[in-house]
């Protein structure tokens, strides 16, 4: 498979961040209620990802290792403002919608996360491509779960949709499908990837794991060793 249609694949279907990885889930259960808030917070995440990939995967060689992760903060802040600017401008209505999710991209752990594990070892083209596919599974992910609550509870009244618990409900069963879809291709030799991060407690690849558990990253313990 072609290196830039593998990171598509990665991101929207093996990898998938929202119902593989288990990421971002603020926004996903936060502004889920429509379709097309969905698509809006999914395609600004997107925009963010793919210029924050390019730029840190252009500068990883100059940027110093102690202080890669305020410089990648700086960067991503830098491009949600415009992406906030823009989206004020052009889509007011959407803009309200999504109301205070769209500053915090900035803290979005798919995009950091994307940032320190990828853009920051590997070079431009294939960064890009990886940010437009972890984007685009967002995307995806995000507008299914906005559809079917729509549709359930706007549509057909089923109140409980439009709240917050329908959100975790439809989260759910969404998974469960991908559960059912990562079994077939298991048995089929083509497994997809298992949910990582610290919703599992797995701080292995993890560069803040000092921090927010007390052991060391993989990477730390080597270099003392």
């Amino acid at each position: 498979m072609n290196k830039y249609v593998e990171r598509l694949y990665n991101g929207i279907i093996k990898e998938n961040p929202t119902f593989v990885l288990m990421l971002g889930m603020c926004p996903t259960l936060a502004v889920t209620s429509s379709a097309v808030n969905g698509i809006g917070m999914g395609l600004s995440t997107t925009v963010v990802l793919v210029m924050s990939n390019l730029l840190i995967s252009m500068f990883r060689k100059v940027i110093p290792n102690g202080v890669r992760m305020p410089a990648y903060i700086v960067v991503v802040a830098s491009l949600v403002t415009i992406v906030q600017f823009v989206m004020q401008a052009y889509t007011p209505s959407l803009s309200a919608s999504l109301g205070v999710y769209i500053p915090l991209i900035v803290v979005n752990c798919i995009i950091l996360g994307r940032a320190e594990s990828y853009a920051s070892k590997n070079p431009i083209a294939p960064s890009i491509f990886d940010g437009l596919g972890m984007g685009l599974g967002f995307t995806v992910g995000l507008t299914c779960i906005g559809l079917i609550r729509q549709i359930l509870g706007a549509s057909l009244g089923i109140t409980v949709f439009i709240m917050a618990p329908g959100a975790f409900l439809v989260l759910a069963f969404l998974v469960a499908g991908m559960n059912v879809i990562r079994d077939k291709m298991e048995k089929k030799g083509k497994p997809l990837a298992a949910p990582s991060g610290c919703l599992t407690g797995d701080c292995a690849s993890c560069s803040q794991s000092a921090m927010c558990t007390g052991k060391l990253p993989e990477s730390a313990k080597k270099a003392e060793e």
